[in-house]
């Protein structure tokens, strides 16, 4: 009798040390895929067209608005520009580009191809346009009612001097679990912005999960009608001392439903908190963020994913 009860010992130690084995190694799969995820993140911010590069966000006035170096444009631009590059015709929706005084500078372009006077497309077309001179790179936003050209610096002092970014340290408590609670059909939230702009976006459902003992729900939107990932914007108390204190956002996987990743049926997603990330606003003064809805202001601390950005 006493050898089956040791028998029996020695096979529930051996399967609790197989389990312990296969935990371990899900774990560090799981810190190698997030620390992974990190880099590519740090590179793709400080990449050459990454938001380390904004210099400018000029917000557009009717009629002409001359663009360049020099004093007496309305849109003063860096050395890196042609002492005048165009104008920026506005009427309405309206915005054209026409050449300065003398014409187009050498070098300048529109659409990768030498600058000359067109209809611009924003950023909510197709193909927005992208004006191009030395360093610098020109879009135009559409934000509310309101048109913007954003400027980037492919060397501004804010990609140059990059050091990395700050986190917390990894914990797989933070990794849950959440049921999906479909919302059919999707509704429209609405989504204040940095700029004071509010937006309305597809909401397609809600995250529940529990977290030291207590429930929440995140409600998610869709950045664009054919997304293919649920876009979290959130803020919980740690963005009153040791994370950015707008916001914080989260991008997942659709939710499981048997297998198969849907938004209209309920099913489960993992949220994983250590990938929240901060926006773009973290780093520069000219960005246009969204800010959280009042339903994802959470009570509770995520001391996980990116801490707050000090240049």
């Amino acid at each position: 009798m006493k050898i089956h009860r040791f028998a029996s010992v020695a096979i529930s130690v051996a399967a609790l040390s197989v389990a312990a084995l296969l935990f371990a190694d899900a774990t560090s799969d799981w810190k190698t895929g997030l620390l992974a995820w990190r880099t590519h993140r740090e590179q793709r911010l400080s990449a050459p067209d990454g938001w380390l590069t904004l210099v400018g966000l000029e917000w557009r006035k009717p009629g002409a608005n001359t663009i360049g170096s020099a004093p007496d444009n309305r849109i003063r631009l860096s050395a890196a520009a042609p002492a005048h590059l165009g104008v920026i015709e506005v009427s309405g929706s309206d915005i054209r580009l026409s050449a300065p005084a003398g014409g187009f500078a050498a070098g300048a372009q529109l659409d990768g191809a030498p600058a000359q006077a067109a209809k611009l497309a924003d950023d909510e077309a197709q193909k927005p346009s992208v004006i191009n001179t030395g360093t610098l790179t020109i879009l135009l936003l559409h934000r509310g009612d309101r048109y913007a050209l954003r400027i980037k610096d492919s060397q501004a002092a804010t990609r140059l001097n990059f050091h990395g970014l700050h986190w917390y340290e990894p914990d797989a408590r933070y990794r849950v679990e959440a049921r999906w609670v479909p919302c059919v059909p999707v509704k429209k939230i609405k989504v204040p912005s940095i700029i004071g702009v509010t937006d309305e976006m597809a909401a397609p459902g809600e995250a529940e999960f529990t977290l030291d003992g207590k429930t929440f729900q995140l409600e998610p939107v869709l950045e664009e009608p054919d997304a293919k990932q649920l876009f979290f914007i959130l803020r919980d108390t740690t963005s009153r001392t040791t994370s950015y204190g707008a916001a914080r956002f989260l991008y997942t996987d659709f939710p499981d439903h048997d297998g198969m990743r849907g938004l209209d049926q309920p099913g489960y997603l993992t949220l994983d908190f250590n990938r929240l990330q901060n926006p773009p606003c973290a780093y520069t003064a000219y960005a246009t963020c969204p800010l959280p809805p009042e339903q994802n202001r959470v009570a509770i601390a995520l001391p996980v994913g990116e801490a707050k950005y000090s240049h």
